[in-house]
């Protein structure tokens, strides 16, 4: 019998197989522009008729393919993780493409239209109201009105000195107050003082510890550059990272609520598949507002129905009566989203100002 020799292993096997049954390499795998991205992304995401035969299920069933995993249905549909792990790709390169990007730079061109709020003494606040008085504009404008100058009369010779002090008196908006002699701290820039005379001005303490003396160079960088926008994107960067926190922390709520319905690694498999679906609805949704400008309230609901969708795939899951399910489901999603994602949200935002 004629024998093909696999060019992988190398092992001999009958020229009728397909695949090699010692390695599972196409038997004739010639190299072509799609074999070699389709091999690139079945390897990485496992994007095969798994993947079909599993979306549906995630879109429109809740709670089906959990449940199905655990049953040992474990071929038949695309692994939990590896759902996860597509799909999430998917959100966050849709999420920096349509906003992050737009986002950033809008952030950053704000930041560096505005202007630092200096330093000023309030006796020096008091004289310049003083000096403002003391300038009467109506007298300056006044004779021109009385001599008939088209288009100014004395009424609105009055508006508008009374415009110029309110205007003056109040100042420009868009300014960034950093709670420090920000006119000191930049000359002691301008003259490129040591950064510890820069840190003093500013109100760091000499023995001060790390995570400050980190704040204040960070501090020091953003007062420097006004990089705001390189914060949020820091921010954004380090989301995927910690959703691998995240996401367990999930499982383990769900753990304690229903701690006889299996082991943690069943709350694991829950969470990924609902996971996965909620990234499936919000890259849904940035595609289609990204093409077509939807209503807010229409977003809203469509995120209010993940509530629903939740609520619907635990009652499946874990097989507890509507009323129970429901209540649990409220009672989880308080706790997730009132003390989990605010305080993850916060120390985003904390190691993104510390390491952008």
């Amino acid at each position: 019998m004629v024998s093909n020799v696999c060019k992988n292993c190398e092992h001999e096997f009958d020229q009728g197989f397909k695949f090699c049954p010692h390695c599972g390499q196409q038997a004739k795998d010639d190299l072509t522009v799609g074999v070699l991205f389709y091999n690139t992304i079945s390897n990485y995401f496992s994007f095969d008729a798994r993947f079909f035969k599993s979306f549906l299920p995630l879109m429109f069933r809740p709670g089906y393919l959990a449940k199905k995993f655990i049953e040992g249905k474990r071929l038949l549909y695309l692994h939990p993780a590896q759902l996860y792990l597509f799909i999430s790709v998917v959100f966050f390169f849709l999420m920096t493409a349509l906003v992050v990007r737009e986002n950033v730079q809008n952030i950053d061109k704000a930041f560096k239209n505005a202007r630092i709020k200096p330093f000023v003494p309030d006796s020096l606040k008091t004289e310049a109201v003083k000096v403002l008085d003391s300038v009467k504009i109506d007298s300056i404008l006044m004779p021109l009105a009385d001599k008939g100058i088209k288009g100014l009369d004395t009424e609105q010779v009055k508006t508008i000195d009374s415009l110029i002090k309110t205007k003056a008196d109040d100042g420009p908006n868009t300014q960034l107050d950093f709670g420090y002699d920000t006119k000191r701290v930049d000359s002691l820039i301008a003259i490129d003082a040591p950064e510890k005379e820069i840190f003093k001005a500013m109100g760091m303490d000499d023995d001060a510890g790390y995570l400050t003396r980190k704040f204040y160079t960070q501090t020091l960088k953003f007062h420097k550059q006004r990089n705001g926008g390189q914060i949020i994107q820091a921010v954004y960067d380090t989301i995927p990272i910690s959703l691998f926190i995240l996401l367990p922390i999930f499982a383990l709520i769900l753990k304690l609520f229903f701690y006889k319905k299996g082991t943690y690694a069943h709350h694991l498999v829950f969470s990924f598949y609902f996971f996965a679906f909620l990234f499936t609805v919000f890259s849904l949704i940035l595609v289609v507002n990204y093409f077509i400008n939807i209503p807010w309230w229409v977003d809203f609901l469509v995120v209010v129905s993940t509530f629903f969708y939740l609520f619907i795939a635990i009652k499946r899951f874990y097989g507890n009566g509507w009323l129970l399910s429901f209540i649990k489901t409220n009672i989880i999603s308080f706790l997730y989203l009132t003390f989990v994602i605010p305080i993850a949200l916060g120390i985003l935002f904390i190691v993104g100002f510390l390491f952008y």
